[in-house]
């Protein structure tokens, strides 16, 4: 998923308008200077300024300190929270639809669909289940400890950072913000600078619906997000490229901090002789250039037979004419590439292979047609990366093991898709490769699920999230066990001086053993 930090084209926005200025973040760091602070802040408490050594640092201590007083633990707070971040989906509808439109392009249904329908899911799924997801889960015990109290206890980390991408700069900031909120944590949320009107609108108006002593929004650019990532927080979780992904890795490392990584990479789609060839081209051109294709989870590149290519062209072209007329540039449910660098980027990847269906670019609106390539090789340039726009190169294989081993031979994608009717075709995928996720007959919709976890592995990823995922990602699983003071006589058997009699009796109380073994003489 591409989210390179770059240096932001101008000054990073100030605070949010309804944001009463205060000093307690710069008393709370120790620091006189708060009237010196710095932008980049949506409302919330005041940062220290530079004569601390970090402009970030009065801001993650005042929210240290809200985590410190308990405000956050009760359920009945992170209820209140929840509901309020759903206030905020339902009231600023329209402004979501509006800012996602001006910096992509993004048709509305598009729009209301992931910023929207998605967050709120996982939100509804979220207040629907707290109650249970905070209980104590309690564990077996052996016959020493059959009395006491064995149990795992789900703690909030402390203060978090959620760092956002611009793809769907809504939907990959708030759903860990729900999942971060139910757990208990104070927050840190940096929406991604390229996406700007979307930023403008999560830093002034969601903090508005947030409690701000424990809440907070950064508008920050490459140089300012790398002075962030100096402080110490209690987890990061991180959307965007897998380069940008060791640079947050690497700094999380210097505090030990934990940390959740989403990436991308190039998702491989197989397409078998035996399927429903207009299905097929329905579901993959869907998934491909929908939001112009810049999403994570889109299918990179189609593999095929060179009989089932034939076949698959023309069904590929009139899905796409169906999908967004003779012309899409004309059409309003297609997108625009998000920036003049993505844009350039991807034209470029137009060379490889030869241009079957599309091909048309417009840099003044930054269009690129939905394109199909054909002829392309392992080596093209654009088989080196993900695409992460409304390209779809087809690599023709002689056999489903041909198609294995090709995409064994390169990292392990976000998404795997194989298309089959014959479901032994489709189970062989599934069982001999290794990706993030997997969709059978369908792209991109195995993620619009609650209750299956969303992550990579490899360099497309590292933890998971969505529903009760979320939550779990961000608690810290605290396994506890509580005993008497009493029955002295027990513990005793554990106490020097030794014997093989206590030991003897020990191994009998406390020994694991296997079910239903048995030795073969």
């Amino acid at each position: 998923m591409h989210q390179p930090l770059e240096p932001p084209g101008q000054q990073p926005l100030g605070y949010g308008k309804c944001s009463p200025v205060g000093s307690d973040a710069g008393k709370a760091a120790g620091c006189s200077a708060g009237s010196e602070a710095s932008g980049g802040i949506g409302k919330g408490p005041v940062i220290c300024s530079a004569i601390c050594g970090n402009p970030y640092a009065g801001l993650v201590s005042h929210l240290r300190a809200a985590w410190l007083s308990g405000k956050t633990r009760p359920m009945e707070y992170r209820m209140a929270q929840l509901e309020a971040l759903g206030r905020f989906l339902d009231e600023k509808k329209q402004d979501i639809l509006d800012a996602t439109a001006l910096d992509m392009g993004k048709p509305s249904f598009e729009a209301y669909f992931t910023e929207i329908l998605l967050c709120k899911n996982n939100l509804n799924d979220t207040l629907n289940n707290l109650s249970h997801w905070m209980k104590d889960e309690y564990v077996d015990k052996n016959l020493v400890t059959q009395l006491d109290s064995a149990f795992i206890r789900k703690d909030p980390y402390g203060v978090v950072l959620i760092i956002g991408p611009w793809n769907y700069p809504i939907h990959l900031l708030l759903v860990p913000l729900i999942g971060a909120i139910a757990a208990g944590n104070c927050v840190v949320v940096k929406p991604s600078e390229t996406s700007k009107n979307t930023e403008r609108l999560v830093a002034e108006m969601l903090t508005c619906y947030l409690d701000n002593d424990c809440f907070a929004v950064v508008t920050a650019g490459v140089q300012e997000t790398t002075r962030l990532l100096e402080n110490k927080f209690d987890y990061i979780f991180f959307t965007g490229s897998p380069s940008v992904g060791r640079i947050v890795m690497t700094a999380a490392a210097k505090h030990l901090t934990p940390i959740t990584l989403e990436l991308g990479g190039k998702n491989p789609c197989y397409v078998s002789d035996t399927c429903d060839v207009q299905n097929v081209a329905r579901r993959v051109a869907w998934g491909r250039f929908f939001n112009a294709g810049q999403t994570c989870i889109a299918p990179d590149y189609v593999l095929c037979s060179l009989e089932m290519q034939e076949k698959l062209m023309p069904a590929l072209r009139e899905a796409i004419t169906e999908f967004f007329g003779p012309n899409p540039q004309e059409s309003p449910d297609f997108g625009r590439i998000v920036g003049d660098k993505q844009f350039r980027r991807i034209r470029a990847l137009l060379c490889s292979g030869r241009v079957a269906i599309g091909g048309q670019t417009d840099e003044k609106e930054r269009y690129i047609a939905p394109t199909v390539l054909v002829d392309v090789q392992h080596s093209d340039p654009i088989m080196q990366e993900e695409i992460f726009g409304p390209i779809l190169p087809i690599v023709v294989v002689a056999s489903v093991d041909e198609a294995i081993d090709f995409i064994n031979s390169l990292e392990r994608p976000l998404a795997v898709y194989a298309f089959s009717s014959d479901d032994k075709v489709v189970k062989q995928v599934l069982e001999r490769t290794s990706s993030g996720g997997f969709c059978g007959n369908d792209t991109l919709m195995h993620v619009t699920l609650t209750s299956l976890p969303f992550g990579g592995i490899g360099s497309s990823g590292l933890g998971m999230y969505h529903g009760k995922f979320t939550f779990e990602t961000f608690s810290h699983h605290r396994g506890c066990l509580h005993r008497s003071m009493g029955r002295e006589a027990i513990n005793s058997l554990r106490y020097p001086p030794y014997s093989r009699q206590k030991l003897g009796i020990v191994r009998a109380a406390s020994e694991v053993k296997r079910k239903g073994a048995c030795i073969l003489l």
